[in-house]
């Protein structure tokens, strides 16, 4: 068997090992994705009204549902590849990691089989929350088929930008424990960025950190593409943002896998 053959094949079976713990330990799961379909429910029925008066809309809270839609739904990305550190984590104290250099599999299959079954834990939650989204009355009429794949592909992309960065995170926690505390800028980032108002209505000081950060970017492109409206400069920054991460996060994993167990 050939080296890519053998990669190809350790590695469907680790991503079948990860979807089956996610399927029998589905709690953690559950958890993360309440959390932005929680967020979904009370941005817009208890502040949709007067955000949207604020932000010049009227008291019309169905103009806020087509603004903070693709916020929520870049959130809920990076609430997903938490799980991810942990799980990783966990594989790191446990043993199973040690366990694995022993056997005659590929070495980076293991992290492989993190990443792409996170990358489809993120896909089928982004599903989920986008489902309950149009049940409230959200509407993507002005986007073509086009700008719905690339919106697709931007969330494909973040989210295995922010898988890799999770495994890193995991590879280095020593516990689960610290594995979530280390991955919760992935939950925060998104609430203090353009998610649910534009960064020109923010106080003058804080503006630069809602703005310098990869999630305004993404945000405002998956916004543009899902509306129909304006890119700008975002939908490269956005690529660039998470080409960056991508790399960065492979990278910062392989090393801390190569390591000695602990």
């Amino acid at each position: 068997m050939s080296s890519f053959s053998l990669a190809v094949r350790d590695s469907t079976t680790m991503l079948r090992r990860n979807l089956l713990h996610a399927r029998r330990y589905p709690s953690m799961t559950l958890n993360l994705l309440l959390t932005p379909i929680v967020l979904l429910l009370l941005f817009v029925y208890i502040f949709g009204d007067v955000m949207s008066a604020g932000m010049g809309g009227g008291a019309d809270r169905s103009s806020y549902i087509a603004y903070v839609v693709p916020g929520i739904l870049m959130m809920t990305i990076g609430g997903t590849v938490v799980g991810t550190a942990v799980s990783v984590s966990m594989d790191m104290t446990e043993g199973i990691i040690a366990r694995f250099r022993t056997m005659a599999i590929h070495r980076g299959s293991v992290l492989v089989g993190h990443v792409i079954s996170s990358v489809l834990q993120s896909v089928a939650s982004v599903a989920l929350v986008g489902a309950v989204a149009v049940a409230i009355g959200f509407r993507s009429k002005d986007a073509t088929a086009l700008e719905w794949l690339a919106a697709l592909g931007l969330m494909a992309l973040v989210a295995l930008a922010l898988t890799w960065i999770a495994v890193g995170m995991g590879m280095v926690s020593p516990n689960p424990e610290g594995a979530s505390n280390n991955a919760m800028p992935l939950i925060v980032l998104p609430l203090i960025s353009s998610a649910f108002v534009p960064v020109d209505a923010m106080p003058g000081w804080f503006q630069p950190i809602a703005e310098y950060q990869p999630f305004t970017p993404a945000i405002e492109t998956l916004r543009g593409l899902l509306l129909g409206s304006e890119i700008g400069h975002n939908g490269w920054l956005a690529l660039g943002w998470a080409l960056a991460l991508s790399v960065l996060g492979y990278f910062w994993s392989k090393a801390a896998f190569d390591r000695d167990p602990r």
